[in-house]
């Protein structure tokens, strides 16, 4: 019987940094069509899933499994945001450097929740939501100077591709450095000032993703994805004029863990 959880790993400013939040999606109309049901019993408030073994009518019995968040399909995106991201825009915002992933098979609910209906409101994902939350704090600060740039890359079949250059033939290599941590060399990294255009580059750079076709989806992103999101903030004023700091948000968006068809 299938069943759908999606992971959204998230570094967190406690003593673990490594948080696992699971969102549980209802059943789609196209298994409800092959009579499909559902096995899964998510506990919310104390950040359990329980998943039965239907196959087994004598004993029924279920695997249980905490996580650090639970999610059912009866919270809405931005609930969710509010609850898993916004804290860590909010680290962004100070400096620090955060990553975000969603894991699971093709049609868990992976590009929903981290996409979304980009021009319904209510159906934003975490992604437009960055968005707006990093320039509307951006546009209420005062004493502080910002520089925000964004690059968006692939790794399809061991390679690294740059989704913002039209060069597909040039060559990527990763490095690690003190200053930068790890980093690619020559990734386009552009400047954004609006929200407006941080969708532009999202866009661009989903055209050139590489797609393909699973049992589960008729199109799938076939490879990983990496949005990363650097701030640069100078204070322009009190007694720490002049203080530069930097943070850095990587937006993850995994291939389905199953295999292509």
């Amino acid at each position: 019987m299938p069943f759908s959880t999606n992971k959204i790993c998230v570094p967190h400013k406690t003593s673990e940094m490594v948080k696992v939040v699971v969102r549980c999606r209802p059943i789609n109309e196209k298994e409800k069509a092959i009579g499909c049901i559902n096995v899964i019993k998510t506990y919310p408030l104390e950040g359990v899933v329980e998943i039965y073994d239907v196959n087994n009518s004598k004993t029924n019995l279920c695997k249980v499994f905490s996580f650090d968040r639970v999610f059912d399909d009866n919270y809405s995106q931005q609930e969710i945001y509010n609850t898993v991201v916004r804290p860590l825009v909010i680290s962004i915002l100070g400096g620090f450097n955060c990553t975000i992933f969603a894991y699971g098979q093709s049609s868990a609910g992976k590009t929903y929740t981290m996409e979304g209906i980009l021009n319904e409101d209510k159906y934003k994902g975490i992604i437009p939501r960055t968005f707006e939350q990093i320039f509307d704090h951006i546009s209420s600060s005062y004493n502080m100077q910002y520089l925000v740039r964004a690059s968006y890359l692939e790794i399809y079949q061991d390679e690294i591709r740059d989704l913002l250059n039209t060069n597909y033939s040039q060559k990527y290599e990763l490095r690690e450095s003190k200053e930068l941590g790890v980093y690619v060399k020559n990734i386009t990294s552009t400047v954004c000032k609006n929200v407006k255009q941080m969708m532009m580059l999202i866009l661009k750079g989903q055209r050139r993703r590489s797609i393909g076709t699973t049992d589960l989806n008729d199109r799938s992103s076939r490879s990983h994805a990496v949005f990363t999101i650097t701030v640069e903030m100078r204070d322009t004023g009190g007694p720490l004029e002049n203080r530069v700091r930097v943070g850095k948000l990587n937006l993850v968006d995994l291939a389905g863990s199953e295999r292509q068809s």
